[in-house]
């Protein structure tokens, strides 16, 4: 095997470094300098991305308001002249099915009235909004005119591991066919934990580079397998991403290629999680609104009406202790639970009130109903 200059001089610094290190050191070192050497300078990044590179898409959208413009001033008014605006989107998405089934986020087809779809070699398709779930953040689009395209290879989120390489492809500002590198950062970050309280999402958290443009686009792991769907980059951060993963999107995207909703059984109550200390700063609070029990589970700070908790008589102050016998340690937990359960299913809710257990019966409506 012939060894370009740049694998010459890293065969002769792991050589050095062989030379220098102790075994457990040397045992630490990644693998990367390894790889490099023995792919000729081809790294693990540019194969992964060649994997999937064709199968990732730049999805262009449309979309035409009204709106009331103030003749004299020339603003936006509640009474004045209609006229009409379009306006104009853009981001990434991923095919999964040869006959053109492609998966992005909700927001990037929202109320889109044409969505046209521009493959990696120039190809222009019109696109077919099939589904969409707001509360994932996860659409389908399938697109005519077009057989035999390429698909990504879909991988297992479930193995994952925090400092494990993520590879961000996408249309960043309308740049297409960007990629940035970065690492796995943490896993199930909590969609409310990051400012979105309308999703119901564990995150996969990236540095990996993502920029508008980037929604919809596949995260690879290093061996060019989608592990998550990049979606969402917090303004006031720098170096921090989102992505859904893909073992969440694998079920959605087939109800949603159905043109299936997705249901999302709803409690109908505001929470947070309590531990004994969280009690314990409460209760020694003077001006506390009410004094909480000293256990874990979740404090119910608000029911809203003509929800199911309300139908079934659950209180502010009521700490939810366990769910059809599954033991509730936090709010996050509690939400997965409710995820999993069925619309119109009664579950069994064991809660605390006045110091005393009690069996909650309640029918979970849909969310957004």
């Amino acid at each position: 095997m012939k060894l370009s200059k740049i694998g010459w001089a890293i065969v002769t610094i792991a050589i050095i470094i062989a030379t220098y290190l102790p075994l457990p050191v040397l045992a630490a070192i990644p693998p990367a300098a390894a790889i490099i050497a023995e792919n000729s300078g081809e790294s693990f990044v540019s194969k992964a991305v060649e994997l999937v590179g064709s199968a990732v898409v730049r999805i262009d959208t449309e979309r035409t308001i009204t709106r009331r413009i103030d003749p004299f001033f020339g603003d936006e008014a509640l009474t004045g002249l209609p006229q009409q605006q379009l306006l104009r989107g853009q981001g990434s998405g991923f095919i999964i099915d040869r006959d053109g089934i492609i998966l992005t986020n909700a927001h990037v087809v929202d109320r889109a009235d044409k969505v046209t779809v521009i493959l990696k070699d120039g190809r222009s398709l019109e696109g077919k909004v099939r589904g969409v779930d707001p509360v994932t953040d996860l659409a389908v689009i399938r697109v005519s005119g077009a057989k035999n395209l390429p698909t990504v290879k879909l991988g297992n989120s479930d193995l994952v591991k925090v400092g494990d390489w993520a590879i961000a492809v996408g249309n960043p500002f309308g740049l297409d066919n960007t990629v940035t590198l970065g690492i796995v950062s943490t896993l199930k970050r909590a969609s409310s934990t990051v400012g979105m309280t309308d999703k119901r999402l564990d995150f996969i958290q990236t540095d990996a580079a993502i920029n508008p443009g980037n929604s919809g686009g596949p995260l690879l792991n290093a061996k060019g397998e989608v592990i998550g769907i990049n979606t969402a980059i917090r303004a006031d951060a720098t170096g921090i991403g989102f992505a859904i993963p893909i073992d969440k999107a694998k079920t959605i995207a087939t109800q949603l290629a159905r043109g299936e909703k997705v249901s999302h059984p709803y409690l109908g109550v505001q929470m947070v999680t309590l531990t004994p200390e969280i009690a314990a700063e409460n209760n020694n609070d003077p001006n506390a609104l009410f004094q909480i029990p000293s256990v874990n589970g979740v404090l119910v700070i608000k029911v809203l009406p003509n929800t199911a908790a309300s139908v079934a008589g659950m209180r502010r102050g009521d700490t939810i202790l366990d769910v059809n016998g599954t033991v509730i340690h936090d709010a996050n937990q509690l939400q997965d639970v409710m995820e999993n359960s069925h619309v119109s299913e009664q579950i069994q809710v064991r809660i605390l009130r006045d110091g005393k257990d009690r069996i909650v019966k309640v029918v979970p409506k849909e969310l957004n109903s």
